[in-house]
């Protein structure tokens, strides 16, 4: 299975307990359900126990007993199927999928290209060198994942005549 067929559902964090439970740290809730399965390093395993809350989920998988076995696993990611994932609502992404794209002004003019998908307490924004763009309308015109091409809005963003540091010029 290849890097674009799955999906980050976030990383093994502390143990919780003595049983091979554990914390999840940077979860992605919806990609951690009861019955489903993750993959850590090679391995695939079911998710046999799921507890805690959507922002910070415990969980034990098949297979890992015991709290060394979870301390020999923490920094791991938790990797889901992108089959397994469910349906986005028009206008969601994942993240993986806009990592990489083109950003360009609605004139054509490049602006960069997206390095990550950060959360912020407010919204979340793509990172774009220096320049900070708010997932929101105002902001962000036009998402093309195809064309791996991301349209944005200069003037609202501060950006023009080339300057992507969101300095004016």
């Amino acid at each position: 299975m290849s890097p674009a067929d799955v999906l980050n559902a976030g990383r093994v964090g502390r143990p919780h307990g003595l049983d091979g439970s554990f914390h999840v740290t940077r979860p992605r809730p919806a990609l951690l359900v009861l019955g489903g399965v993750v993959r850590i390093g090679d391995a695939w395993r079911e998710v046999v126990r799921r507890a805690g809350t959507d922002d910070r989920p415990i969980l034990r998988l098949e297979g890992i007993a015991g709290r060394v076995a979870v301390e020999a696993l923490r920094g791991e990611d938790l990797l889901v199927a992108r089959s397994a994932a469910p349906a986005l609502d028009p206008g969601e992404y994942w993240a993986e999928d806009l990592q990489g794209c083109d950003v360009v002004s609605a004139d054509g003019q490049a602006l960069g290209v997206v390095e990550r998908l950060r959360a912020l307490p407010s919204c979340e924004v793509l990172e774009v060198g220096e320049l900070l763009i708010p997932m929101v309308g105002d902001a962000v015109l036009s998402v093309d994942v195809a064309a791996r091409r991301i349209v944005v809005d200069a003037a609202f963003l501060g950006v023009e005549d080339g300057d992507a540091s969101g300095n004016a010029s």
